[in-house]
């Protein structure tokens, strides 16, 4: 069926071509209706308690989506006639100021004390601004737009979905310059190491098309995240490389064989699509690796990034071999001579020094390990961007000014008595670092008709039998002091409500600790356990996998203990996703040279001639494959201005030249030292399986 398949793909080339292009139209379209989520924290478990809790505060309360707008310096008549033009704002819900409590012509000194504080300090006062829809939407976006196109330099808009609107702008104007870098990269790195200038042309194309199939193909999730639309192109770009290298390679070796390029192609595409079924097959089990996560956003990166190897292959067997039979003759007229480095030499010289070479493979693993274990990742959101963003400016000014370093918002009950209420709140205002505590008991008491507070304050306060109570607390999210304070208050508010729901930024970030702290570990052992499964199979060995996991884990490793000799701090999401993608993405340079090794030894040469040719045979494309994906993601880390998408191309760039290192230099001695005990694990190691002979031929 497949010889079927290759003969019919080569003999019609433009109507593949055509044909994969319709479909590039089409695939545009679902990638321009695929919306980006730009809020980390909506990717937390949903049974969680801040979840829930966040859920509830967008309904019934619409305040998911709430902004604190600072004004300084300006008289009350200006703030009050802007917080009645911000009420008009499509997709505002309300902004309340303290003019809807108590009015502008009352003096501030004679405002209670919980009114005065919350409202204002020094000369700047504070308005809440709520949106109707949730603070990730289009529509708030906009929203926050129209509100900063009303307010004058003096005023400074912040909150959690204004940090969303400046990382959506940042990735939207940044993301052409992720892609246009890593292309130019790639494009030079390739120009300089294969033999031909049109040939790497021919591989972008490809390539490109598979990424736009990837990204069209995710109108099926509905969503993704800004974090995988930033680096799925350049991941994919660097992940799939090796199997354009493949077949163009097994293509001019066939060509040798058959007068028709078209025969040599069909009969490439046979031999390509075996060997990249399986080699892909590693690759796609670190990614879907990242499914196990707790945290969604690993489930979204894993998705998108296996489909987008599936596609990678797809492309490169359907579409590649279509890309380079029309472009073949000016591919063979403008070559040149390859800049590619001679590591025979180097071979011989790891061969003859193998002990000293395994020596090393073993005491690298206790720094390494050591340094991964122990270092530095952060989990406040707001340090991974920069900090003259506008929202950051209004929320370190919330910080200082207000006192406001996180807000952490109770969603319970309206049915509390108000004593119990009142001892509830005077319990909280004695837990350290709690700088105020609003609700609605705060204001009225037993004696007080409901119908005497504004509409808007009360929308804010109760809704549809339930409450908030928002508390201002004098610490900084994602620290060891407002994790404890957030328990003491979790304590005593399941004392009085036990199905009451706490959350907000500081609540969420202390769930999502938690949770990636398991995730990291889950997902690294299932990355490893697929994958030693696949090269089991594969080789019919039980130490060969070992062998090949141990040289990449010890290339992980030594990636992510960087940070901690540098002296460095990472973000939370990065040791996970360079765990899986790693060691999914490298683990074909050992494959590479470990099944080049096999061949040589069952064609019968010795093991040191063996392992020099497989060395020799796999360095051009390991060097090739490892320098693209270290130019796709190194382009990234540095442009980006967003920590968490600089530090995790950094790594990756970083990540591909260490493999790189450990395959070359490493590997070949592992593979010498242990070659005798591979030969009594392994099936057929030596001498090939004989082929099977149909009933026809044994008769006769």
């Amino acid at each position: 069926m497949l010889e079927n398949i290759s003969n019919r793909l080569t003999r019609h080339p433009k109507r593949v071509l055509l044909v994969a292009v319709i479909l590039l139209v089409l695939c545009i379209f679902g990638s321009a209706a695929t919306r980006i989520n730009y809020d980390i924290l909506t990717y937390l478990p949903p049974e969680l308690d801040s979840a829930q809790g966040e859920q509830l505060l967008e309904d019934p309360f619409q305040m998911a989506a709430t902004t604190m707008l600072i004004v300084e310096d300006m008289p009350p008549e200006y703030t009050a006639d802007l917080c009645r033009s911000i009420r008009e704002v499509p997709g505002v819900n309300s902004a309340l100021w303290i003019s809807d409590a108590a009015g502008i012509q009352i003096p501030r000194e004679f405002l209670p004390e919980e009114l005065r504080e919350m409202f204002f300090s020094g000369d700047a006062t504070m308005m809440i601004v709520q949106y109707e829809n949730p603070g990730a939407s289009e529509e708030t976006m906009a929203a926050i737009d129209q509100v900063r196109s009303l307010c004058n330099e003096k005023c400074f808009l912040a909150g959690f979905s204004v940090v969303i609107k400046d990382t959506k702008d940042l990735v939207d104007a940044e993301l052409p310059l992720y892609v246009g870098l890593a292309v130019l990269l790639s494009l030079i790195v390739m120009a300089v190491t294969m033999e031909s200038w049109l040939l790497p042309i021919a591989f972008l194309l490809s390539i490109g098309m598979a990424i736009l199939y990837n990204f069209g193909t995710n109108i099926f999730l509905g969503e993704i995240s800004y974090i995988t639309k930033a680096i799925a192109a350049v991941l994919q770009l660097g992940v799939t490389m090796d199997y354009s290298i493949f077949l163009y390679h097994r293509y001019g070796e066939e060509r040798q064989h058959y007068e028709d390029n078209r025969d040599a192609m069909a009969v490439a595409i046979q031999a390509a699509f075996t060997s990249l079924s399986t080699s892909s097959l590693t690759t796609v089990a670190g990614f879907v690796a990242l499914c196990f996560m707790r945290l969604l956003l690993g489930r979204d990166i894993g998705i998108v990034m296996a489909k987008g190897v599936v596609l990678g292959v797809a492309t490169v067997i359907f579409v590649l071999p279509a890309i380079l039979l029309l472009l073949d003759g000016p591919i063979r007229r403008h070559t040149h001579r390859v800049f590619m480095p001679d590591l025979s030499k180097a071979n011989r010289f790891v061969i003859r020094h193998r002990k000293a070479f395994f020596a090393v493979f073993l005491l690298t693993f206790i720094p390494a390990v050591y340094g991964q274990n122990h270092a530095q990742v952060y989990y406040k959101l707001d340090e991974s961007l920069p900090q003259d963003m506008p929202s950051i400016v209004a929320t370190n000014k919330l910080k200082d000014d207000f006192g406001m370093a996180s807000s952490h918002f109770i969603v319970m009950g309206d049915d509390l008595p108000h004593y119990e209420m009142a001892e509830m709140l005077n319990e909280m205002e004695q837990i350290p670092g709690i700088e105020s505590v609003v609700a609605y008991d705060k204001f009225m008491t037993d004696t007080i008709p409901e119908f005497f507070l504004p509409r808007e304050v009360l929308d804010i306060c109760k809704r549809d039998g339930m409450q908030i109570v928002m508390i201002n607390s004098a610490y900084e999210t994602a620290s060891d002091a407002v994790d404890g304070q957030v328990e003491a208050l979790n304590q005593i508010l399941h004392r009085y409500d036990p199905e009451a729901k706490m959350t907000g930024e500081a609540v969420l970030t202390k769930d999502l600790i938690d949770v990636t702290d398991i995730d990291f570990k889950v997902t690294n052992y299932i990355s490893i356990v697929a994958i030693f499964i696949i090269i089991a199979i594969t080789f019919r060995s039980l130490s060969v996998p070992l062998l090949l996991v141990a040289a990449i884990e010890l290339a992980i490793c030594v990636n992510q203990s960087v940070p901690y000799f540098g002296g460095g701090v990472v973000p939370f999401i990065a040791p996970t996703v360079i765990g899986c993608v790693q060691l999914g993405a490298t683990v074909d340079y050992a494959i590479l040279m470990t099944t080049r090794f096999r061949e040589e030894l069952q064609k019968g040469a010795d093991r040191e001639t063996a392992i020099l040719i497989a060395a020799g045979a796999a360095d051009s494309s390991i060097i090739t494959s490892a320098l693209v994906m270290f130019c796709a993601t190194l382009g990234v880390g540095l442009i980006s201005e967003i920590e968490i998408i600089s530090s995790i191309c950094i790594m990756l760039a970083r990540g591909a030249l260490i493999s790189a290192v450990c395959i070359l230099f490493l590997l070949p001695a592992l593979l010498m030292i242990c070659e005798p005990v591979i030969h009594k694990t392994s099936l057929h190691w030596r001498v090939p399986k004989a082929p099977r002979h149909s009933k026809q031929e044994q008769t006769v």
